[in-house]
């Protein structure tokens, strides 16, 4: 299995637009291509202006090719536009590919 951590850098006063985006859109879309978020957490720092979460794939091909539809998807596509008219959101997304320790049980 394949985990990647997304870290989301908002600009300042953009943290509910981007909360209002993945709540109202992104999670949607998320689940009708298959892709799975296995939990989400905002930075207990409001001025950090980060939002971190997890998704899980079966291995990099999957996630790849899942986010190569996501990025063409005609309702992702309105949802960023229409979210972004006062503006940028994201300053930048940071990704790190995990895997779990074989030593670890869950």
């Amino acid at each position: 299995m394949l985990y990647e951590l997304r870290i989301y850098y908002i600009h300042p006063g953009r943290m509910q637009a981007i909360n209002d985006r993945f709540a109202n859109h992104t999670l949607n879309i998320f689940s009708r291509i298959g892709m799975k978020v296995t939990d989400f957490w905002e930075d207990t720092d409001a001025e950090s202006n980060k939002l971190v979460y997890v998704m899980e794939f079966a291995n990099r091909e999957e996630r790849d090719a899942k986010f190569e539809i996501f990025r063409n998807d005609p309702e992702w596509q309105k949802a960023r536009n229409e979210s972004e008219l006062d503006g940028a959101i994201v300053e930048r997304v940071e990704s790190v590919f995990l895997k779990q320790a074989a030593y670890f049980n869950r």
